[in-house]
Parts: structure tokens; sequence; C-alpha cells
């Protein structure tokens, strides 16, 4: 297991550098840069920012070099350093305005996936071991619902039901007061009062795939013939169930646990934008935007090292849970 996980690690690390560098290259080939739309942005305002001023800002921010060498100078200083560049539209280098955001895109993903656990998993065994049952019928079509309403329309529907009936402003992760606020008990029970309803949002899809996953799994183990044998020899009916269908079933659920946490962080945005959360995505769009190459790229390789550190572990609970996968070499 241990040199499983090197190899893991070692593989990481080229397909991280691929990934900063085809995000850099995207953000900053295309014409234009940050200057040109700060240009084009005070052209609308009626102010005209003149050729020699542009070209100034350009030098300044060093976006009159060449691509390979911002982009050098940009993941030698994350790598050495720490350092992820400066955000041009904040002003501030980025790891001022990254890490807060990202904490709190963590916090959410991994409610979400808490949420998506403790709701799929009991609802599919059910499903499976009392099929066709009422119980079955609404799992499945709440099933099929989930998978079909996107993310956002839940959003708006939960935020409108919210203040409409209840008069609660559900937006956002914070309240008003406690935006801008420095981290508190205060703080943090009003960050659990708010997360609930994103957690639900972006859980709702993932809940929905994971019990049918389980369902059908479930389904195939039940009817194998050492599930027979072993209620032949007189095991009890929970104990049986619990220790080798529902462990087996398990497995592709596990495995796709990487895949369900890039939808959510990935999808997480539209949801982001329409709920008002302080997470990375409406950061990272205003970045793509604007051109901030420095804030983009740094958010797009963050949100890949979470992707790497997800599949590691799913890859490692996934070993944990079946002793007949073994990771050897070849």
């Amino acid at each position: 297991m241990g040199s499983f996980m090197i190899r893991r690690i070692l593989y990481a690390i080229p397909a991280l550098i691929a990934v900063s560098l085809i995000s850099f290259l995207v953000i900053a080939i295309p014409p234009g840069d940050y200057v040109t739309r700060l240009a084009e942005m005070s052209a609308a305002a009626g102010d005209v920012m003149p050729i020699a001023e542009q070209e100034a800002l350009r030098k300044a921010y060093g976006l009159d070099l060449p691509v390979m060498v911002q982009y050098w100078n940009w993941i030698s200083g994350v790598v050495l350093r720490g350092d992820f560049g400066f955000s041009f539209s904040f002003n501030l280098p980025v790891k001022d305005v990254i890490w807060p955001r990202l904490g709190l895109t963590i916090v959410l993903s991994v409610a979400s996936l808490l949420f998506i656990w403790v709701v799929a998993i009991p609802i599919g065994i059910y499903s499976a071991v009392r099929r066709y049952s009422a119980g079955d019928y609404l799992a499945t079509f709440l099933g099929f619902l989930g998978l079909a309403v996107p993310n956002f329309l839940l959003a708006l529907a939960a935020m409108y039901i919210a203040f409409a009936w209840f008069g609660v402003n559900v937006g956002g992760l914070f309240s008003p007061e406690y935006v801008e606020a420095p981290w508190s008990w205060g703080r943090f029970v009003d960050l659990l009062g708010h997360l609930w309803l994103p957690m639900i949002v972006l859980g709702t899809a993932g809940t929905a795939s994971v019990i049918r996953v389980i369902r059908a799994n479930l389904l195939d183990e039940l009817h194998k013939p050492y599930v027979t044998a072993a209620r032949a020899k007189g095991k009890g009916e929970f104990a049986l169930l619990m220790k080798y269908p529902v462990r087996h079933a398990l497995n592709p659920f596990v495995s796709g646990q990487n895949d369900i946490f890039v939808d959510i962080v990935s999808g997480g945005t539209i949801v982001a934008i329409v709920m008002g959360l302080q997470t990375t995505g409406p950061l990272l769009l205003d970045a793509l935007r604007t051109q901030d190459m420095y804030m983009a790229s740094s958010f797009i390789l963050m949100l890949s090292v979470l992707v790497v550190i997800g599949t590691l572990l799913s890859d490692l609970l996934l070993a944990w849970l079946d002793p007949r996968i073994r990771y050897q070499q070849g």
C-alpha cells in the first residue's frame, strides 16, 4: 500500500504540471489581456485610457514578457515560495484572496459528500432489500427527479420557498454582518446556519445517482451463492446483509466518489452565483472574464490538487473496504 501511494503521488506531479501549463496558456494566449479588459471597461464608462498608460501597466504587471517566461515566473514562485502571483483585479497577492474561498469550497464540498452518504446509502439498501415495494418506487421516482432537475433551478426554487413561506433569506454562506468579520464562534455558528441549503442543493444529484448505483449492485449481490450459503448456516439477516452483500456493493460507490466530488466542485459555480456563495466559483468566473491569469490559474491548479487528493483517498478507501483488491506493480 505504501508503494502504491508513492507511485500515485509521483504520477500526479506531471499531471499537475500539465494542468498548470494548459490552464495558464488557455488564459494567456488569446488576444488581449487584463489591461485590454481594463481599457475596454474604462472606454465603456466614457474614460479613454491612453496607449502609453496601457503599456506602462503591462510593464508593471509583467504582461509584456513572453508567455512562457510569465508561466515560469508564476509556477516557480508557487513551487519554491508558495507565491501564487498577484491578482490584478483585487490588487492583492493571490494567496490572500484564494485561501478563504478555497477553504469554504472544501467545507461545502465535504458537507455535500457527507449528506450524500448519510441519505443515499440507507435508501439504496432499503430500495434493494424491499424491491418493488412502495418505498422502492418512491426512491426510484425521487432518484429520477433529482437527476433531471438542474442544481441551479433547485437552488432558485429552494430560495424562493424559504423566503416566501418562512421569511428567511438563505442566500450566501454568512449573514451580512459576518461576511467580512474575522473567525469567531458566532461566525462559525452562522456558517452552519447557512450551510445546510447549498449542501442539500449540491448533494441532490449525487444522492439520486448513488441510490441507483447501490440498489443495482446490491440486487446483484443478494442473489449470489455465498449469500444463500451464509443464510443456510443460520446467520442473522441484518448481520449477513451488512457484512457481505452491502460491503461488496459499495465498491462502485467508493470508486465513483471522486467523480461526484469533481461534479460538486465544478457544477457548484452556477449554484454559487445564484445563491451568492463565497466560494471559488464566482471568483474563478470573474478571473476568466477579466483574464486575471494568475488568479484563474491558481484556482484551477488548487482545484486540480483537490481532485488528485480525492482520487487517492478514494482508491485507498476502496482497498480498505474490499480485501480482494490489492494494488501491486503490474
